[in-house]
Parts: structure tokens; C-alpha cells; sequence
């Protein structure tokens, strides 16, 4: 593609901005590393809602929605649309919980609400397991979508792609911590949102595709449009609704979709001025990314059926791309070739604002677990806050390296995302019950973490062997891993001993208020039904309108507000 100079210097104003926030913010954020983190904690909820939103609109985001659309259709969107009830789960229940704790980061915790040096070694441990090895993971995911993106819209090869994207992202990064990250993010969000949805409204009404009416119409798109999987046909409806669900959302440990909160979630919790702020904050979130944000994805993942009915296609379009890049998720970038110039430049500066958002909110998460969680904590309790602050900085480059490095090994962004959750996959109910039940111990969270990580580096290797052992669909290494996992740090539990008394006393003070921990539950839980159907409700409102079956969109709408009313009915009770 050749961009003209309107696109380039729309692009150019872009990195030109974010560079200046890091520059502006880094006074303010190299101070402690507080403020690099934490911002000072006085974020209000808007802010830190949108960095949410921002943050989880990744690079590698749109492309992966497209390619489900173009497998399994828009219900096929169930395997991500499922997270819905963990974080409403996480707004009625927890966002409260942890403000309140008053820590720094969410590992923390576990010297919080466990005692021992098993508390001690869980917290420093899965600060390097999750800040370093699986945040390289999931930044690595990020950075494939870079590689596609710089690759079809630019003609880069993938190391040119990777040098610009992320030695840009890595300076402000380094620069103005989490605050200088709000700001960008709060800019990028609006870029991100502007530019998919203008270019899905310029792409639907080419000549090609003909309108919105006639899209909908298309004999190859006709097959793609329900918003359920068929329910009599169990070998689509059991994998991509059931099983997400009955058993993926409350199993399942996910990045921006831990069960109980965790994270950059959590830190952006954490940062909010107080405990109403941090439930707004999450309640928008979730509202936005799983209701209203999706749809311009799917109308271009359909869209590209069209010109792009199969890979054979891409493959043809792209033919100096590796074979071994040309899946289903490379149809968002192939289809923003159509775009004219400025519109172009101002796509792609939301992708490149959408990648720059992610990966900066990572680098920030994960050397604060390196710092607060493993230097400060083991290497050096003494260190100043400049110390801390240059750990900070000097892991944020280590981590996006090896970051760049992973991205060439993968392939395709759903088998990033699968493989992730087969990792989490059982984890997920010991993050919801250890604030409730005693008996969960250090010794249970590294029982669950170890054999969730076995099973799924073992199914894993079996899927990559020309001969494997076993042959076994993706849904039932899911619902195996999370049987497996969920047994063994359950029985772990019932075997061991829990933490202290005195410590198990403080937390429930400091958490609890030393009230009962199920106080007001009855109204807690109808606001958490009436948030996910609510929300489920105003995302078939939306698609309803889209593809003009304008009664069902009513009745959805009306869904939609009457849960409104019965959540704000009950918020003082919560």
C-alpha cells in the first residue's frame, strides 16, 4: 500500500504527541515508583474506564474478532464474550475489595491473605512467572499483529515492523509511568474508536461490498450472522457456547479477564481515588469492551468474506508474506487496502495507537511486579525510590525485547489466545473463593498454577508433533485442563493447613471491615445478573439495528434500560 503525506503526517503527529506525554509525565512519574505505578492513586473512574477499554483493544484485537467471524460466525465470538460474567463477577463483588487492601500491586495480596514463607515465595515467584514469562506471552501476541499490520499496510519486513512499533512505545513507557500511560491511552482510545468505526463505514459501502443491506444479504455472509451457534448441531454449539459459559468464565484465568480481578485491571482499580470510583471504573469498562466496542470488527471480518473468501485468497494477495502468517486474522489489515488516503493514515494510526496502548500498559504491569514484587521485595528492601524507578525502566526494555523475539514464533492470533487460556484453564475458581474460604493456602494457588502449566505445555507439544499422541479437540483440553487443575489444588486445600489466625483476622479487618463477608449478597447478586444480561442485551440491540431486524433490537433496548433501573435501584445496597 502507498500511504500519501496526509496519512504520514497524521502518523507523524501521532508518535510526535505520545513521545511529548512521556516527556511531560516523567517528572511527575520518576519520583517513587508510586507514582510510576499508581499515579498518585486520586485516577477518576472515566479515566481509568477508558485506559481499560484502551488497553484491551490490542493490535492483535480486531484481527482475532475478524478471524472468528470468518470461522465460526458471530456467535463464534462466545469463546470471548463469556468473560462478560467474570468481570461484572469483579464489579459487584471485588472492585471494592480491592481498593480497600490499600496495596500496590495484586500480588501482594498473598502477604496479605496468606502467612508464611510460602507467601512470601507464591508472591515473589509469580512475579516473574506473570510479569516477565507469561506478559512476554501475551505482549508477543500483541507484536505478531504488528508484523501483519506493518507487513500488508506498509510492505515491512517483520523486524523493520517491530524496530519502529516498539522502540516508540518502549521511550514513553519508560518515561511517564502509569500516568503518562492514562493520558495516551485516553487520547488512543478515542483514535482506536474513531478510526474503526469511520473505516467499517467506508469499507461496508465500496462498490465491492455495496451497503450494509446488501452485505448482510450475501450468500457466504448469510451463514455467519446468527448471534447463537445452532442448537442442533452440538459440535459447534458445545465448544463456543457451552462450554464458555457453564465452564470457561468462572475457570479460566485470563489477562483482562481474572476471575476476582488481577492485573492491569487491578491496578488501574488500585489507582482510583476511592472504592466508587474503582467500580465505575470497571463497570464502564466492561459495558464498552464487551457491548459496544466489537462491532465494527465484526462487520469487517464479514465484510471480508467477500473479497477474501478463503485463505487461498489472502495467500494470492499477500504472496511475499510467510506462509505460516496467512490465517484467518489477517483479513482486518488485508481490507483496510481500501481505504483512501487520510482515512488510511488515521486507521492506522488507531492500530498503531491500539498496539501502542497494550503494550505500554504491560511493560508499566509487569515491572511492577519485577519491582514492588521481587527487587524491593527480595534483592534489595532498602533500595531508594531512584533504584526502584531505574529497575523499573531497565526491565521494561528487557520484557519488550523479549517480547519482539516470541512474536516470530507465532502464528496466528486465536492460537495465542487459546493457549492462554488452556494455561489459566482451572485456576480461576481458587482467584473467586480464596477472599471467602479459609482453608485456601499458598500451597493451593502453586498447585494450581504448576499443573494448569503442565497440562498445558503437554497438550501443546501433542498439538505440534506430526504424529500426536492424542487427538483432542481445543474445548476438551479446556474442560480437561480445568478438571485436572481444579481437583488437585482443591484437594491440596483440604489437606494442608490454612494460613494463621491473626493473619487471616487482619485481612478480614482490613478487607471486610470486620463485617460479614456475605453482608448485602442477596442485592450484590441481582446486580450482577442484571449487569451481564443488561449488557448482553445492549450488544444484540446494537447487531439487532446492524443487520435491520429492528423489533428484536427494541425488545433488546428494552432489556437493556430495565436492568439499568434495577441496578440503579440497588447501588446504595452494594
Amino acid at each position: 500500500m502507498s500511504l500519501s503525506n496526509l496519512d504520514w503526517i497524521i502518523i507523524a503527529i501521532f508518535f510526535a504527541v505520545s513521545l511529548a506525554i512521556g516527556i511531560y509525565t516523567s517528572k511527575f512519574s520518576g519520583k517513587d515508583a508510586s507514582n510510576f505505578f499508581l499515579s498518585g492513586r486520586n485516577m477518576p473512574w472515566w479515566v481509568l474506564g477508558v485506559s481499560m477499554v484502551a488497553t484491551t483493544f490490542a493490535a492483535d484485537t480486531p484481527g482475532l474478532v475478524a478471524g472468528i467471524v470468518r470461522k465460526d460466525g458471530i456467535s463464534g465470538n462466545w469463546v470471548w464474550w463469556s468473560f462478560l460474567l467474570t468481570g461484572m463477577l469483579t464489579v459487584f463483588f471485588y472492585a471494592k475489595l480491592w481498593r480497600r487492601t490499600g496495596i500496590t500491586t495484586d500480588l501482594e495480596f498473598y502477604e496479605l491473605r496468606y502467612s508464611g514463607k510460602s507467601a512470601s515465595f507464591l508472591r515473589g515467584f509469580r512475579a516473574i512467572y506473570l510479569g516477565v514469562f507469561f506478559n512476554v506471552v501475551i505482549m508477543a501476541t500483541v507484536c505478531l499483529a504488528g508484523i501483519k499490520i506493518g507487513h500488508v499496510l506498509f510492505g515491512f519486513s517483520a523486524v523493520t515492523s517491530l524496530l519502529i512499533a516498539c522502540s516508540i512505545t518502549t521511550i514513553y513507557s519508560l518515561l511517564g509511568g502509569l500516568k503518562g500511560v492514562l493520558i495516551t491511552d485516553f487520547i488512543q482510545f478515542i483514535i482506536a474508536m474513531v478510526g474503526s468505526v469511520w473505516a467499517t463505514v467506508y469499507i461496508v459501502n465500496r462498490p465491492e461490498i455495496g451497503g450494509l443491506d446488501k452485505l448482510v444479504k450475501s450468500t457466504i455472509v448469510q451463514s455467519k450472522l446468527d448471534f447463537v451457534p445452532d442448537f442442533n448441531s452440538p459440535e459447534v454449539l458445545i465448544p463456543l457456547f457451552i462450554v464458555p459459559l457453564a465452564v470457561q468464565w468462572w475457570s479460566v484465568w485470563y489477562p483482562g479477564a481474572e476471575p476476582g480481578g488481577g492485573g492491569y485491571i487491578v491496578q488501574r482499580m488500585l489507582a482510583a481515588k476511592n472504592e466508587k470510583n474503582a467500580t465505575l471504573a470497571t463497570l464502564f469498562f466492561n459495558v464498552m469492551h464487551y457491548a459496544v466496542r466489537p462491532w465494527p470488527w465484526i462487520l469487517i471480518g464479514l465484510a471480508s468474506l467477500i473479497i477474501y473468501p478463503s485463505l487461498t485468497d489472502l495467500q494470492i494477495a499477500f504472496p511475499e508474506l510467510s506462509k505460516e502468517f496467512i490465517k484467518e486474522d489477517l483479513s482486518y489489515a488485508a481490507m483496510l487496502q481500501l481505504l483512501p488516503a487520510g482515512l488510511i493514515g488515521l486507521v492506522v494510526t488507531s492500530l498503531i495507537a491500539a498496539f501502542m496502548s497494550t503494550i505500554s500498559t504491560h511493560l508499566n504491569w509487569g515491572s511492577s511486579y519485577v519491582v514492588n514484587d521481587f527487587y524491593t521485595r527480595f534483592i534489595n528492601p532498602s533500595a531508594t525510590n531512584k533504584q526502584q524507578v531505574i529497575v523499573a525502566r531497565l526491565s521494561i526494555i528487557i520484557m519488550m525485547v523479549l517480547s519482539a523475539l516470541l512474536a516470530f514464533v507465532l502464528e496466528e492470533a486465536k492460537d495465542a489466545f487459546d493457549l492462554l487460556l488452556q494455561i489459566g484453564a482451572g485456576t480461576g475458581l481458587l482467584f473467586i473463593m480464596r477472599w471467602f474460604w479459609k482453608r485456601i493456602n499458598p500451597y493451593s494457588e502453586i498447585t494450581a498454577m504448576l499443573v494448569s502449566f503442565v497440562i498445558a505445555f503437554v497438550l501443546f507439544i501433542n498439538k505440534r508433533m506430526d504424529t500426536p499422541f492424542f487427538e483432542i479437540q481445543q474445548y476438551q483440553e479446556l474442560i480437561f485442563g480445568v478438571i485436572i487443575t481444579s481437583i488437585a489444588w482443591i484437594a491440596v486445600s483440604l489437606i494442608t493447613n490454612p494460613s494463621k489466625v491473626e493473619t487471616l483476622n487482619n485481612f478480614n479487618k482490613i478487607v471486610f471491615n470486620n463485617k460479614p463477608k456475605f453482608e448485602n449478597f442477596k442485592y450484590k447478586i441481582a446486580c450482577f445478573l442484571s449487569a451481564v444480561i443488561g449488557v448482553y442485551a445492549l450488544l444484540f440491540s446494537i447487531g439487532y439495528i446492524l443487520l435491520f431486524e429492528y423489533v428484536n433490537a427494541t425488545i433488546a433496548t428494552g432489556v437493556f434500560v430495565l436492568s439499568g433501573l434495577l441496578i440503579y435501584r440497588f447501588w446504595k445496597k452494594i
